[in-house]
């Protein structure tokens, strides 16, 4: 399969630059037997879904990823993406500086002068954390060690001194708007350097309207990694490869998923996040989502037989995209790239903070 059979003509200006007010954004609903597309509004979920659906979210919660300070002791600026904990080490990892710290992977600018044993330092009203570079990887990647030498948490640090990582195709400055907004409302468990953004749509009153319908709602936790950003480089689908994400499900996730299988209900996963630990669960467990840790490897497109999800409500993705061949995986390549022109022709938001899509 042609990864340019994922291509789809979209204007710069349908990319959303600012978040609509929780609950507002408007919804394309698409019928995967049919075809059939309507126009919603994400206000109006309680009553496209059906009572006794199982909902099932993703409680990841993004961190402030993206730090910016100055190098030690020339004062040169200095980018630093965190890309997620490497380990955790002491004072004898031989780096010659002393406190305990965090072993981080990261994405570093300027990288050319960033080498093993280069020493940074970020500080706000927070406090200070320091860094230094212990390994060089590939595709300009380093292993940073942090630490404070006042003894403060550093994960508190990172979240008081860093940027939300918004996503580079938003070509614009995080504000401090986005600390709460790129959050859904149930983020609890810290990880991500991305938002689930099919989740960001969601208000408490929008939850407790589904309750009230009927709707049942589970959570897992899977912490979104950057290669969702990944291009696809190669010409064929099937050669590209996906980053492993981690992910977690409770045994009360299992148990609501098992119980709705059993009972004929839907599953509907919020997001291609959701669905890629379910199915990922699914495959790993004979058909069976099973409680506890895995790291997410399965690449879908279509061809794919989904185990778990019966719809799926994502944002739209970018032309090419793993994300867009996922999503295809489920509503079929034909059917959804029509959609997608439909979206386009009625002037949908698209990406992170854009509009929603509810497939059933």
């Amino acid at each position: 399969m042609d990864v340019s059979d994922f291509r789809f003509a979209l204007p710069d200006a349908l990319i959303a630059q600012e978040a609509a007010p929780r609950g507002t954004s408007r919804l394309l609903v698409l019928d995967r037997m049919t075809g059939a597309v309507q126009h919603a509004s994400v206000g109006e979920l309680p009553s496209r879904l059906l009572a006794g659906d199982l909902l099932v979210v993703n409680n990841t919660r993004v961190f402030a990823a993206r730090l910016l300070g100055r190098r030690v002791p020339s004062g040169g600026s200095v980018e630093c993406f965190l890309l997620g904990p490497r380990a955790t080490s002491g004072t004898s990892d031989g780096s010659g500086t002393s406190g305990t710290g965090h072993l981080m992977d990261a994405l570093m600018h300027p990288g050319q002068k960033l080498k093993p044993g280069a020493v940074v330092r970020f500080e706000g009203p927070a406090g200070v954390l320091m860094g230094e570079v212990v390994a060089r990887h590939f595709h300009g990647r380093r292993t940073i060690r942090l630490w404070s030498d006042a003894g403060q948490d550093v994960d508190g640090l990172i979240d008081a001194l860093g940027h939300m990582p918004l996503p580079p195709y938003i070509k614009r400055p995080d504000t401090p708007a986005d600390r709460e907004r790129y959050q859904t409302v149930f983020a609890t468990n810290r990880g991500s350097v991305a938002a689930p953004t099919a989740g960001l749509h969601f208000t408490s009153e929008l939850l407790d309207a589904l309750a009230r319908r009927g709707v049942e709602r589970t959570a897992i936790t899977l912490h979104v990694g950057y290669g969702t950003f990944k291009p696809v480089r190669v010409d064929r689908v099937e050669d590209h490869v996906v980053d492993p994400e981690p992910y977690d499900i409770s045994h009360e996730a299992a148990d609501a998923i098992a119980r709705a299988k059993r009972e004929g209900r839907r599953v509907v996963a919020v997001g291609t996040t959701t669905t890629r630990a379910l199915e990922d669960a699914a495959t790993r467990g004979s058909g069976r989502v099973t409680a506890g840790p895995g790291r997410a490897t399965l690449f879908m497109y279509p061809g794919h037989q989904f185990q778990v999800i019966d719809g799926l409500l994502t944002n739209f993705h970018l032309p090419e995209s793993s994300l867009l061949m996922l999503v295809a995986a489920f509503a079929g390549r034909d059917r959804l790239l029509d959609a997608y022109r439909e979206a386009v022709a009625q002037r949908y938001r698209f990406y992170s903070y854009g509009d929603a899509m509810l497939i059933t």
